[in-house]
């Protein structure tokens, strides 16, 4: 049985991987390794401003004419930027693979982030720094990365700050690509109806042909985390409550058991136990989910909650309450089984979405230079005990080491 998928390295150093599959639409992308973390301190803002701007233009056509080559022929254009990484893709219907690869290749290589659009651009991403700081169910994700990795560019904010943003200039951008934007630090992904050899082809053509440098840049792990609490006043008709620690990180292997114990305290599932403590059997909140985002050198595992302005203690109580029975008592077989065939359903339908898939395949290039194929992850599910789902509850579940955010108007 085949574990990975292969991945082919360019003449230029750029790491290339591709999934065929019988399907009119065809998805493709270009993934960096880069992101808000790799900012300079004064210049928060600045990976998320390159992924908006980067599509304003290029030396052979002008930001209408980047948008209109895709859409005018019923393609979809888009990108998006994390703490690590910064995404562009495009989805398009199949026959059209060349002209995709072309123009993202243009917009890769040659986009030339022209003052007046860069001006115009500041004022769609002051408003969506407003969007956020208007929407609290949204904000409190942010803040609690700040609090937690406070001090380290793993807590600064992916939008930035509207005097940060107001004051990032063009030379700005380019020598954020030119440290950055470097062989080793990109992966194309592919998934469409294309054979392999014509797609790689393409990329060669597109893309192999540039030099590259390799990335001088350097990142400082975080080691500095310290527990707190953080009460804030919001006029807001419930209250949000954020508790967070660090956890696993991503090159870690008790990620896999962790992200699978993750999804059984407060994952999409109506049953998910966090779910049925606070809500179903309490009536306590609406909404009620647990997070792990993994980084390359530091983890973060949060659980959230939107309630009564009344009841922030007891639903923090019963939160806390559940994830010291997970810690005490080990699941049983018949829990484990469902624990494993809810999450790889989940898994599933995530990925019946192809330009999920391709991403997914894209940032596992990026992180651990490998790609796995579908039956080697279900495999790695299934090989979770229940004693690794213990174990990895009580390294992290220790409530002395959790840090809680709260918004609430009294």
């Amino acid at each position: 049985m085949q574990n990975n998928i292969p991945i082919t390295t360019l003449k230029n150093g750029i790491r290339v991987i591709h999934q065929e599959v019988q399907s009119p639409i065809s998805h493709f992308g270009v993934l960096i390794n880069a992101g808000t973390r790799d900012e300079a301190d004064d210049k928060g803002g600045l990976a998320h401003f390159v992924e908006h701007t980067i599509f304003k233009g290029t030396v052979k056509r002008n930001s209408y004419q980047v948008t209109k080559r895709v859409e005018n022929a019923g393609g979809d254009l888009n990108a998006c930027t994390s703490k690590e990484e910064t995404d562009f893709h495009v989805s398009f219907l199949s026959p059209d693979y060349e002209r995709s690869i072309e123009l993202m290749s243009d917009i890769f290589f040659n986009a030339t982030f022209p003052e007046k659009e860069l001006n115009k651009e500041k004022d769609v991403v002051l408003e969506e720094i407003n969007y956020y700081k208007d929407s609290p169910a949204e904000l409190i994700f942010d803040e609690i990365e700040d609090i937690v990795f406070a001090g380290h560019p793993l807590g600064r904010n992916i939008l930035g700050t509207k005097k940060s943003v107001k004051l990032l200039e063009r030379n700005n951008i380019l020598d954020f690509i030119r440290q950055n934007y470097t062989s080793d630090h990109v992966v194309l992904s592919s998934i469409g109806n294309i054979s392999t050899d014509q797609f790689l082809k393409y990329c060669n053509k597109y893309f192999g042909e540039h030099p590259l440098p390799t990335s001088l840049s350097h990142r400082t792990p975080f080691t500095d985390y310290r527990p707190s609490f953080t009460k804030k006043h919001k006029n807001t008709s419930q209250s949000h409550i954020m508790m967070g620690t660090t956890a696993y990180t991503l090159h870690d292997p008790q990620r896999v058991p962790f992200t699978l114990l993750t999804n059984l305290l407060g994952g999409q599932a109506m049953s998910a136990k966090l779910n049925v403590a606070i809500r179903e059997k309490k009536g306590l909140a609406y909404s009620v989910e647990a997070n792990y985002s993994p980084f390359s050198d530091a983890g973060l595992f949060t659980v959230y909650i939107g309630c009564d302005n009344h009841t922030t203690d007891k639903c923090i109580e019963l939160t806390f309450k559940e994830l010291k029975k997970i810690s005490e008592q080990k699941l049983g077989t018949l829990q484990l089984h469902y624990a494993k065939k809810q999450f790889l359903g989940q898994w599933a339908i995530t990925n019946e979405t192809k330009l999920n898939e391709m991403l997914s395949m894209g940032r596992s290039a990026l992180s651990f230079n490998e790609v796995e194929t579908s039956s080697s992850a279900i495999q790695k599910i299934e090989s979770i005990t229940a004693d690794q789902i213990l174990h990895t509850a009580n390294e992290i579940f220790n409530p002395d080491n959790f840090t809680t955010l709260l918004y609430s108007k009294i």
